[in-house]
């Protein structure tokens, strides 16, 4: 069973919409839907990719002040540096 919420893919998408598709930690302009890839590696295209990540660790916990917008490498280095509750390696994100 999920911990996040039914509504967390429009949740997420108007913090990264609230957030000008721009990491909250390093600036790095990301990828927005539609926007062509062509030409950028898996690795890149993850590179630039814009995540939400829960400040407290709680993924239920969905109010506005909680939730920050990050790129996959400034949301991974959370998660690693922060002991979190989910292991990098079961972090998913969304192409």
């Amino acid at each position: 069973m999920s911990r996040y919420s039914k509504d967390w893919s429009t949740i997420a998408l108007t913090v990264k919409e609230q957030a000008g598709w721009r990491c909250a930690k390093c600036s790095r302009q990301c990828l927005r839907p539609g926007d062509d890839c062509t030409g950028l590696t898996k690795s890149e295209r993850t590179k630039i990719t814009l995540t939400v990540h829960h400040q407290n660790r709680t993924p239920e916990d969905n109010r506005p002040e909680n939730l920050i917008a990050l790129c996959t490498t400034c949301h991974l280095a959370c998660h690693i540096r922060q002991q979190s509750n989910i292991p990098p390696g079961q972090l998913s994100f969304e192409f």
